[in-house]
């Protein structure tokens, strides 16, 4: 009988695995995909998730996960009349599939047991516990008294358990050899409505120059992708020599009010499963707060469930309120998001 098991080798997942560990509970980490898994993302990390590494792992975070420019500086928004806003702070450039994979190295190190390509098919409630259904090479059940999902926005468990229909935003990006005039220690949002049914953004990772668009609708991705194009060809000179990689993705689509799914029954859910992100996908530093939040409070009144639903609301309550305030913020920027906006 596991006291845990987390779904999930992610910032989320890790971060939740080596706190209950940490606290001497028996953690199970099931990873779906081959270690080190790849996952699309800007991987940019803001002050906010180096501080929490720090705080949660105890290191800095190492230069083997990092790429170059290594220092990020912040963002630069462009709203929807072409004005831009630069947020600067201190930041870093990683590989997330490094970076996880350091995290979640970290857990093991603690004493979670670290099982990837195995995938978490369902989980059945029984009286005080859960029967957990997995497949590795073969299909096996395991039992814990609590499930906690961190699988994010493209795990199915949550769908089966819900039967909630997702919402859905599709990243499209492409790494590219070119040239480009822009600083290449920024990441850079675009939001304005002809470009993007969300927004668009550009960065540098190991001199790739990485163009990406967001859409509600797939079958516009070229259509905006082409225009995004031309408008940093035509405002920031930028020059394609070739196109290395093109990759999709998908992330939660938040709505106004920023709703949270915390629970069901001993299943909890954390990070972009749960509804956890920043403006422009930025889900890593809300993804280890819910995840050790989530974690003290399994871990604290493991034996009633009622005060570990009870602790986790409450732990997380501020980093709710951080999160309404982000995409308030963008809210002001861009008419698309303009549902976002806090009211005084």
């Amino acid at each position: 009988m596991y006291d845990v098991i987390v779904i999930g080798a992610g910032p989320t997942g890790s971060t939740a695995a080596k706190i209950l560990a940490e606290k001497g509970r028996k953690v199970l980490v099931a990873e779906r995909f081959p270690m080190p898994r790849y996952k699309s993302c800007s991987g940019i990390l803001i002050k906010k998730s180096m501080d929490l590494v720090k705080q949660y792992f105890g290191e800095e975070i190492p230069e083997s996960v990092m790429c170059l420019p290594t220092e990020n500086k912040g963002m630069v928004f462009t709203d929807d009349k072409g004005q831009e806003f630069v947020f600067a702070q201190e930041g870093r450039n990683v590989w997330r599939s490094s970076f996880d994979k350091w995290l979640s190295d970290k857990a093991a190190k603690e004493g979670a047991e670290i099982r990837s390509d195995t995938a978490v098919l369902s989980c059945e409630e029984k009286e005080g516990y859960l029967m957990v259904s997995l497949k590795g090479e073969t299909v096996y059940t395991e039992e814990a008294r609590y499930v906690l999902d961190c699988e994010g926005v493209t795990g199915s468990l949550k769908r089966k358990i819900t039967k909630a229909s997702p919402w859905y935003i599709t990243t499209f990006q492409t790494f590219n050899k070119g040239s480009v005039d822009l600083d290449p220690h920024y990441f850079y949002a675009y939001l304005q409505p002809e470009l993007s049914e969300y927004d668009a953004w550009f960065n540098v990772k190991d001199n790739f120059l990485v163009l990406g668009v967001a859409v509600k609708d797939t079958g516009k991705i070229k259509f905006y992708y082409e225009r995004f194009l031309a408008y940093m060809k035509e405002h920031h000179r930028l020059q394609i020599d070739a196109q290395e990689k093109a990759e999709k993705w998908l992330m939660p689509r938040i709505r106004p009010g920023c709703p949270i799914d915390y629970d069901v029954g001993r299943v909890l859910f954390a990070g972009e499963c749960a509804g956890f992100l920043n403006p422009m996908g930025e889900g890593i530093s809300c993804g280890m707060e819910s995840g050790y939040c989530a974690a003290c409070a399994v871990s604290e009144h493991m034996d009633d469930i009622e005060n570990v639903y009870a602790s986790y609301r409450s732990r997380t309550k501020p980093l709710k309120t951080y999160m309404e305030r982000q995409w308030s913020l963008v809210g002001r920027m861009a008419d698309t998001f303009r549902d976002f906006i806090l009211l005084p």
